[in-house]
């Protein structure tokens, strides 16, 4: 473990539980293993959400493209770049209304891409990108680990096997908007330290 990318997109920032809980578990792994941090937080990237003019873009023959498809592929661009140099993902996740926040929404649109991070073949998708850890702590105000309402573990399960990252973990901390938070923010710490 060398390069660890650290992906944040809660709105609240750098005092989020799921922020300050990823951003440990960075720092843990960091020190244990001498690896560098690129962190990113989505909420300040002004992200907007995909459209069919960036989409087509990123099919343009590179030597076509005009300024403004150029600029836009440079988006997914940086961002799977950021992906491919990293051997350990760390998602700091919190949960919106049962579902991933929209500015990362935002960004899995631009890491999933045709040719690049996944391919189509007769048997289906295939993922291109390999050997690589996916670390996900999940922030939740209420209690939905391992029921219905937790659609966050299936999607980001789903979401990065599709582009081939299977190895995925997931560290939660929930109840956070109920009288015993302190007991379930020790748990996923004490879990942290266990990487």
């Amino acid at each position: 473990m060398k390069h660890i990318l650290v992906i944040n997109s809660s709105l609240n920032l750098e005092s989020s539980h799921s922020t300050l809980l990823a951003n440990q578990l960075a720092h843990h792994l960091s020190e244990k293993y001498q690896a560098s941090i690129n962190s990113q937080d989505l909420s300040t990237h002004d992200l907007p959400h995909l459209t069919q003019f960036e989409m087509n873009a990123w099919m343009t023959d590179p030597s076509e493209r005009t300024s403004e498809q150029q600029a836009l592929c440079e988006i997914s661009d940086t961002y799977i770049g950021q992906i491919k140099r990293a051997d350990t993902i760390v998602i700091g996740m919190p949960m919106y209304n049962f579902g991933v926040p929209s500015t990362f929404k935002a960004w899995v649109d631009r890491i999933a891409r045709a040719g690049i991070t996944f391919q189509y073949t007769p048997e289906g998708p295939k993922g291109l990108l390999q050997n690589k850890k996916v670390i996900v702590v999940a922030a939740r105000g209420g209690m939905y680990q391992g029921t219905p309402k937790d659609t966050q573990t299936s999607y980001l399960k789903d979401f990065f096997g599709f582009i081939g990252l299977t190895d995925v973990d997931f560290i939660y901390a929930e109840g956070l908007a109920m009288s015993d938070k302190e007991t379930s923010i020790a748990a996923a710490q004490a879990k942290i330290q266990q990487y």
